[in-house]
């Protein structure tokens, strides 16, 4: 059984959005099962339904008012470097509401079932083997996995929804009397999961570099250096979990291809830029042609 697994990490899901257009349309890879985290749970469902086409145009031309009913960012531009700052109205807004997050992506939840219909949710059911999000239970403290197969269209909807709902930028969502948010606060890359759930082989999709090539900036007021300080957290469990996926996969004897981000993409994930977004699916498109020709060319040689 084969399954794609795509990691967290926001805007940079263009990435991935290239990548598995590459593997699925020129390698013909076929896949049972689908797993993703954030960002990845927003990609999973289009892909598992092969409409890559849409997915491309929903990627491509997200804005921060897609995603954010209030946002606790102000997207500003210097030069070619597109940065976003803090937005102090809104934010302290939010604390006179009462809010526990800084913004609230109430927006995201619309697009989410506007654009993942009735008729795909179906249709992954009646065709594949599975469809899987990762979500952080924080009143239990664990980290659960929502399967298309066990719910109805508006609440697998919802559960996407709240597998990318990264706090405290975004909402704070509850169900059942529970609390949960982004699944990437505790499992990033669900490289394990898939093996658990029967792969046999899978390509992870890693939406960031194998190696560090530089030094990051850490932000330079309390806001943003809180992203920063996030998204050096979300690293952290990134690692771990692609070190226990390779344990698990060795261990049950399971192909594993890692597909990382040949650089750094952003410093900021939460940045949606039409411009970068496309140059991104491209880079995704690209990187994995090249990766595929080479392996080709020294198999080739090898013979």
């Amino acid at each position: 059984m084969r399954a794609l697994v795509i990691s967290g990490g926001g805007s940079k899901g263009a990435f991935a959005g290239g990548v598995a257009q590459y593997l699925m349309e020129n390698e013909n890879r076929q896949y049972d099962m689908f797993l993703g985290t954030s960002t990845g749970s927003l990609l999973v469902p289009h892909l598992a339904v092969n409409d890559i086409d849409k997915l491309y145009h929903i990627f491509t031309n997200v804005q921060q008012h897609d995603i954010f009913s209030v946002s606790p960012f102000i997207q500003r531009k210097k030069g070619d470097r597109e940065f976003v700052s803090i937005d102090f109205v809104n934010s302290l807004w939010q604390f006179m509401k009462r809010k526990r997050t800084f913004g609230e992506s109430k927006a995201l939840k619309r697009n989410i079932r506007k654009n993942f219909t009735l008729e795909e949710f179906e249709k992954i059911k009646a065709t594949k083997h599975d469809v899987v999000v990762t979500v952080s239970n924080l009143s239990k403290n664990s980290i659960e996995y929502k399967s298309i197969n066990d719910f109805s269209h508006e609440e697998f909807c919802d559960w996407i929804w709240i597998s990318c709902n990264y706090i405290p930028f975004m909402s704070l969502a509850k169900v059942d009397g529970y609390e949960y948010a982004d699944g990437g606060l505790g499992c990033v890359v669900p490289i394990r999961e898939a093996i658990q759930r029967g792969a046999t082989e899978i390509d992870a999709i890693v939406l960031e570099a194998e190696q560090m090539e530089r030094t990051k900036v850490l932000g330079k007021n309390p806001f943003s250096l809180m992203i920063g300080l996030f998204g050096h957290l979300m690293g952290q469990v990134e690692k771990h979990d692609i070190l226990i996926g390779k344990l698990a996969a060795k261990n049950k004897n399971v192909k594993l291809n890692l597909y990382y981000t040949p650089t750094s993409l952003t410093e900021n994930s939460l940045i949606f830029s039409k411009r970068l977004m496309t140059k991104w699916w491209k880079e995704g498109y690209d990187y994995a042609k090249k990766r595929h020709e080479h392996q080709k060319a020294s198999k080739i040689t090898s013979e």
